[in-house]
């Protein structure tokens, strides 16, 4: 159901609000560069830190501004399966096309709560659902096992796999592959991911260059190994860059740079450090976006 490049996007913030304005312009950026799907508010559209109105009303305007051109994805999960089915309702009667759901946070539950959690949500917003899997974040591990018993009910459609295990993720399509798609979390891991049988990524690189992680994906689809090879080794460093400090604090910072957004972050994010900001302009200078 969703494949190739999709964007977890940025939320761009003005004196502290959401910018409204900026965020219409990069889903138009994004459309226009090839992006398959938007996901507001995911880790890099800094959802924890958007209280329950600002999320409800970045989730409004992508659906609004994308207008059934691409597939929105809301990220709606929490560590409340009572929060994130709330979320879940209002973003369905808004008109998204599915859910993302990260792991519960913090609270570390067993794989049985796992599997009730994502299980309560789809029962009470019958829409289709994207599993998300990022241990190093939220401490617990969605294993292959659980993913399969979740794979049964239709509403799982895809699972972003960032566990960075790629034995993992090909044990995902080994017991569920019929009844789940595999998308890579990992901007590094995208061409792995792909070579064991995923099909696109949910990408934080694709914020600042569309179109390469788009093309990537489609060389691969149409069976152009050595052309997404180029591709993928050509974006590696531009990807690593990403991570110079916890994301989305450089694709933030590189979106600024490139004149995309204004340079504002909400605290507990704050700006890059001057050395890091240094190999960052270095990174971003060398492939030709500032």
């Amino acid at each position: 159901m969703f494949e190739g490049s999709i964007v977890a996007i940025v939320t761009p913030f003005k004196n502290g609000q959401v910018d409204e304005d900026a965020y219409r312009k990069l889903i138009e950026f994004q459309i226009e560069n090839g992006t398959n799907a938007i996901v507001p508010c995911g880790t890099t559209g800094e959802s924890a830190t958007l209280d329950m109105n600002e999320h409800a009303r970045v989730i409004d305007i992508a659906v609004e501004a994308v207008n059934k051109r691409v597939p929105v994805i809301a990220g709606t999960g929490g560590n409340s399966t009572r929060e994130a089915i709330e979320l879940s309702k209002h973003a369905k009667e808004v008109g998204v096309d599915a859910t993302l759901q990260v792991t519960p946070y913090y609270n570390k539950p067993m794989q049985e709560g796992l599997f009730r959690h994502f299980e309560a949500i789809l029962k009470e917003v019958p829409l289709p659902q994207v599993l998300y899997n990022v241990p190093g974040r939220t401490s617990v591990n969605l294993l292959p096992e659980t993913v399969a018993r979740l794979a049964k009910f239709p509403e799982i459609v895809a699972i972003k796999e960032a566990s960075g295990n790629v034995g993992q993720m090909a044990e995902v399509v080994r017991m569920a592959g019929e009844n789940i798609t595999l998308l890579s979390g990992d901007d590094n891991l995208t061409l792995p991911v792909l070579a064991i049988g995923g099909k696109g990524v949910i990408s934080v690189v694709a914020n600042i260059v569309p179109a390469h992680t788009a093309n990537l994906v489609k060389a691969w689809a149409e069976g152009n190994v050595a052309e997404a090879r180029t591709l993928f080794y050509k974006l590696m460093p531009l990807c690593k860059a990403m991570f110079l400090e916890t994301n989305p604090i450089p694709v933030k910072t590189s979106a600024a740079l490139m004149g995309l957004i204004g340079d504002e972050m909400r605290l507990p994010m704050c700006p890059m450090y001057p050395s890091n900001l240094e190999k960052l302009k270095t990174v971003l200078t060398d492939y030709g976006l500032i």
